[in-house]
């Protein structure tokens, strides 16, 4: 497979993980260890860099409460420069809970990934809400 070819691939497990609620084995195919997060204008979360195992556990909590949640991720931009790249993508994220209720998020994620000895990984997470619906449903059960 060729580095952009994996580099989109991510993008897919990424959505999966909160998707499918497989929180085993794809973080690992997904992210560096540590990893930076950046989700500040989603939900005032100042940027951190966090262990792996960590980050698995603050998404399982994260994403608990709701019944199903769909991440839709197209419009990559790739920028390769050697073991390094720059990722641009649209998102359009929806979140329901009992009841019926949704949260809708529409932005964009600007993501960094390295090359590693198993792959490529994010080793950066940034989304930028240009859009929320019902952001209040982003705390249901936290």
């Amino acid at each position: 497979m060729n580095d952009h070819a994996e580099i989109l691939e991510l993008f897919g497990r990424y959505a999966d993980i909160a998707d499918l609620k497989e929180y085993s084995e794809l973080p690992g195919l997904v992210f560096t260890d540590p990893v930076t997060l950046d989700f500040e204008s989603v939900a005032g979360i100042p940027v951190m860099t966090v262990p792996l195992g960590d980050y698995v556990e603050i998404l399982r909590a994260s994403f608990a409460p709701f019944l199903a949640t769909h991440h839709v991720i197209s419009g990559h931009v790739v920028r390769i420069d050697g073991d390094r790249a720059s990722i641009h993508a649209h998102v359009r994220a929806e979140h329901w809970v009992p009841g019926g209720d949704r949260w809708l998020v529409v932005g964009f994620y600007d993501n960094e990934a390295v090359r590693t000895a198993d792959g490529w990984r994010l080793s950066h997470v940034k989304l930028t809400a240009s859009h929320q619906e019902n952001p209040h449903l982003a705390g249901v059960g936290g």
